[in-house]
Parts: C-alpha cells; sequence; structure tokens
C-alpha cells in the first residue's frame, strides 16, 4: 500500500478497505480469517465482479437489441429506449411516459 493518499490529497478509494484488510490481519492469529477484507480490498483495486457484471449487462442489451432488430423493429427505436438501461429489467409503464 502506498500512503494512503488519493490522486487528489484526500484519502485513496480503497484506503477504507485496506485499514480493515490490515485491523484483521494483524489481530488474528490465522489469516486466513481475513479472506473477505482481502477480497474486498482486491475487488477495490481491480474492480474484477464489476467488470464482469458490466460486461454481462451489456452481452444482454447486446442480445435483446439483436432480437428485436431480428423482430423488425428500426434501430432508432432500440437506441432510443436507451443504452444500458433498457436491458428490460426494469419495465416502463405506458401511461407513465404518457403523462409527462
Amino acid at each position: 500500500m502506498a500512503s494512503g493518499y488519493g490522486f487528489q490529497g484526500g484519502p485513496s478509494r480503497c484506503f477504507g478497505f485496506w485499514q480493515e484488510f490490515t485491523k484483521c490481519y494483524a489481530s488474528t492469529d490465522e489469516p486466513s480469517k481475513c479472506r473477505l477484507q482481502s477480497a474486498d480490498y482486491l475487488e477495490c483495486l481491480h474492480k474484477t465482479e464489476e467488470t464482469a457484471r458490466a460486461k454481462t449487462v451489456k452481452a444482454e442489451f447486446i442480445r435483446k437489441a439483436e432480437h428485436q432488430a431480428r423482430e423488425g423493429r428500426k434501430t432508432a427505436d432500440i437506441l432510443a429506449d436507451g443504452v444500458i438501461v433498457g436491458v428490460g429489467l426494469i419495465q416502463r409503464d405506458k401511461g407513465d411516459s404518457e403523462s409527462r
């Protein structure tokens, strides 16, 4: 771990996770008990799980857009629904959009 200071002078984004990990590691006799804190810190540093989730959402959006394109829906209509937000996880009410 470097100094703990972020790019703009404050604490770095992962410094809290680092402190939790070092506190656990220093206070235990078995380092394997600190795996959760270690995993949290490494996720904060590398964002592997977040990246995997984003790739999954993007792949689902592309799959849905291709399916809608095969059904004859225009590409502009597909893109107008919203880029990643329109993967079908949140259903919009037709009456909701008309009242605005």
